[in-house]
């Protein structure tokens, strides 16, 4: 018998945050661990009236593909992958894995040159996203894997995630829509101002945000949601900043990150361990030392660590950057393959000043 919180959840993703409707073409893209909730997601699809493509996937062959391709194969992009960026109505993304750590051991130098290869797929979705023409959303599948990362038992983490996405409640929906009448205010307050200061002992940075919109996520982009974002003027970071959190990608935890700015520009780059994958992501293409995103974390039900980038960048009193291509829609005009999240925990010495007013202070808004 299924988990009814899948039931749900599969509900929320398909008639609340992507609002599915008839006609719509929708690609529900998935690994083989996560088949309970895409074919829960397939059925509200079809009950919308809409139609289903479902790509599957696994961690074995996505290694294969990486690791026996030759230059000229990791290059080569299937076309009916671009004809479906360029058509799709919806997008829904299910993270799952058997092993976390399954593309541990493919050198940093191949994994660039796939994530390379997917660029172009990745601007057209982040361009039709903001234009209103597709609407994506990710989320992940409680599994064994995860929770052997987070530290729990596969019941502990299906609370967690469940609990965070408010699959558990009577009402989702209104959840949602309570959070997102809390971010708007703050979001409101930061229309047309230009200047962001961030202070505290593991950051000392400045940018702009002037011409720059902020993102309400209140379970539209993310499942679970949580956080107020936009991408900084690309000219503008200057300072320095060393993460709280290890940052993790294919399989690795590239920790004690700290990064310097100069102009916009990552000048100087870090980590206690990885640090040779760390650099190899930075130098992908022109736009990686870019900040693409400045985020700060609003869910305040998520409140612990687990490796998981998609929970860990919510946390409520937490701020993130990300490295590499930004948001059309917030004003980016930085482009790259590379899309890199790094954490800050924020509920401690820690100030946000927004054109020299007081935003935020030990992990609460304080307008």
């Amino acid at each position: 018998m299924i988990d009814p919180r899948v039931t749900k959840l599969a509900d929320i993703l398909v008639n609340y945050s992507t609002e599915v409707k008839e006609g719509d073409w929708v690609l529900i893209q998935g690994n083989l661990v996560a088949e309970p909730l895409i074919n829960e997601i397939a059925k509200f699809v079809l009950r919308a009236g809409g139609h289903t493509s479902i790509q599957w996937g696994s961690d074995m062959l996505r290694h294969t593909i990486i690791t026996e391709s030759s230059a000229e194969q990791i290059a080569w992009f299937s076309p009916d992958k671009q004809i479906l960026y360029d058509q799709i109505d919806v997008f829904i993304m299910i993270d799952a894995t058997t092993n976390t750590r399954a593309l541990a051991g493919i050198s940093s130098e191949k994994f660039a040159e796939f994530q390379m290869a997917r660029r172009s797929i990745m601007e057209t979705g982040m361009r039709r996203s903001a234009a209103g023409e597709l609407r994506v959303m990710g989320t992940r599948y409680p599994c064994a894997a995860f929770a052997q990362d987070a530290g729990m038992s596969l019941q502990e983490l299906e609370d967690f995630m469940y609990s965070a996405t408010f699959a558990d409640r009577d009402d989702p929906v209104q959840a949602w829509n309570t959070m997102k009448a809390e971010q708007q205010r703050w979001v409101d307050w930061l229309q047309g101002k230009n200047q962001v200061v961030v202070r505290s002992k593991q950051a000392d940075l400045s940018l702009s945000i002037a011409g720059r919109n902020f993102i309400n996520d209140a379970g539209k982009q993310n499942m679970p949601s949580g956080e107020i974002f936009t991408s900084p003027v690309e000219d503008s970071a200057n300072g320095w900043v060393q993460f709280s959190y290890p940052a993790i990608v294919a399989g690795r935890e590239v920790e004690q990150v700290r990064l310097e700015f100069k102009d916009g520009r990552v000048v100087n780059a870090s980590a206690a361990k990885n640090e040779d994958f760390l650099l190899t992501m930075l130098d992908m293409d022109e736009g990686a030392r870019v900040l693409g995103e400045f985020a700060i974390g609003t869910n305040y039900g998520i409140t612990r660590f687990t490796k998981s980038i998609l929970y860990d960048e919510k946390i409520g009193g937490s701020f993130h950057m990300a490295l590499g291509a930004g948001f059309p829609e917030a004003g980016s005009l930085n482009k790259s393959a590379l899309h890199w999240d790094f954490i800050c925990d924020a509920r401690q010495d820690t100030e946000i000043l927004v054109d020299g007013e007081l935003l935020y202070k030990d992990g609460k808004f304080q307008v």
